[in-house]
């Protein structure tokens, strides 16, 4: 639906119907349901105060008990620490943006007319914030446990596939697969700064992505600098204080 009315009519309520029959899911609210695909952009241009930033509220607590759960549940070797990194990854909004797609998400979101002609439907934000308050609106109209078995179902494969590769250990990979997806571009580093006699050298580097940098890390070798300035980076690019510009 493109347009940015928000009550769901009949022609609507049967895209809503058709959604979660794929998504193998059940909903007695259709509104509510049909309330977490609205972008405050609409609001925005339309004054009517109903969206989904208050679901996407709850969805973000439902989907950080489920995950945390799930990942104290399968993996009872690993630290608290480790058991961290992954979260961090799974709830990121590139892994989720990217479930949305596969529910089809983007094609069922309500935008105001100037989200929708600057390309809003393709936002991972926005995706990313539509599944949390998906997440939100399937816990207030049918329980925990119906919220806990479909945000299994959609994280599940994404918690088997970071462990699985390690990649939260391996910050290049990952700031390369980001970049690769979100700037078309690999990021770059260089070394700013060696120190200490050779049995202790110090390395520092940074990390260019489309003109901004990031860093320094510090290591005693340069791969060890590398992985430190890349975590570095991936922490400013998830709490969202260094986006460089796509």
């Amino acid at each position: 639906m493109r347009g940015a009315q928000q009550s769901a009519g009949p022609e609507r309520k049967k895209e809503l119907r058709a959604f979660l029959k794929s998504a193998g899911i059940r909903f007695r609210n259709l509104e509510l349901l049909n309330l977490s695909f609205v972008h405050r952009s609409v609001s925005n241009e339309s004054g009517v105060r109903a969206n989904n930033e208050r679901l996407e509220f709850l969805g973000d607590a439902v989907l950080g008990a489920v995950c945390a759960a799930v990942l104290y549940g399968r993996f009872g070797e690993k630290s608290e620490g480790d058991l961290a990194k992954v979260k961090s990854i799974v709830v990121s909004e590139d892994i989720l943006s990217g479930i949305a797609r596969e529910l089809r998400i983007d094609a069922l979101l309500i935008l105001g007319k100037g989200e929708e002609l600057s390309g809003g439907r393709k936002k991972n934000a926005i995706l990313a914030d539509a599944l949390e308050a998906l997440f939100g609106a399937l816990y207030l109209d049918s329980g925990f446990a119906a919220a806990f078995s479909f945000v299994e179902r959609c994280i599940g494969p994404e918690i088997s596939r970071v462990v699985e590769k390690d990649y939260h250990a391996d910050h290049k990979s990952l700031l390369q697969e980001l970049c690769q997806r979100r700037f078309k571009e690999y990021p770059r580093y260089r070394v700013i700064d060696r120190s200490g006699p050779e049995h202790e050298r110090l390395f520092r580097m940074e990390v260019e992505i489309k003109g901004r940098v990031y860093g320094p890390g510090i290591g005693r070798n340069k791969k060890a600098a590398e992985q430190e300035a890349a975590r570095l980076a991936l922490e400013r690019l998830k709490d969202g204080s260094g986006v460089p510009q796509a």
